[in-house]
């Protein structure tokens, strides 16, 4: 009973190794790096682009921070400057203040950021939206380089 016993470990033992022995074991790592695609946008690849989001400031927002802008563009003669900028999503993101400072050879403008208090104990979503604000200069910007006050 012992010998049986004991070939019938064997015979059980020797299969077990056999079967892992002829199929070896999977790569850890792939031998090619995974398929990578192309980005998703956000912008619809038919019909107009969506235009930025025209935003004044609120004055009240807490948590303010200066954030840059990616546009400034003269419009209404030089006398105002239009600006466009990524934001996030109100009440969580507001425009607080622009700031304006005139020289005779620059004019420089800051964007202030931060949250509304109506954003309190509310859940943020993390998305971007352009948004864009005009502000109105003391005189025509003329030959005046426009700067971004957050450089």
């Amino acid at each position: 009973m012992t010998a049986t016993v004991l070939a019938g470990c064997l015979v059980l033992a020797a299969g077990c190794g056999a079967a892992t022995s002829a199929s070896p074991a999977a790569p850890t790592t792939p031998d090619k790096p995974p398929a990578v695609t192309d980005p998703v946008t956000t912008t619809p690849s038919t019909g107009p682009a969506k235009s930025p989001k025209p935003v004044k400031p609120t004055g009240d927002a807490v948590n303010v921070r200066k954030v840059r802008w990616t546009k400034a563009k003269p419009v209404s003669k030089g006398r105002k400057v239009q600006l466009t900028w990524w934001s996030g999503v109100a009440p969580c993101t507001v425009l607080d203040r622009v700031k304006v400072v005139e020289t005779a050879k620059k004019v420089t403008i800051t964007l202030y950021e931060g949250a509304s208090p109506k954003a309190k104990d509310m859940a943020c979503i993390m998305i971007a939206i352009e948004k864009t604000t005009t502000v109105t200069l003391k005189k025509p910007l003329g030959k005046r380089k426009i700067v971004d006050g957050t450089k």
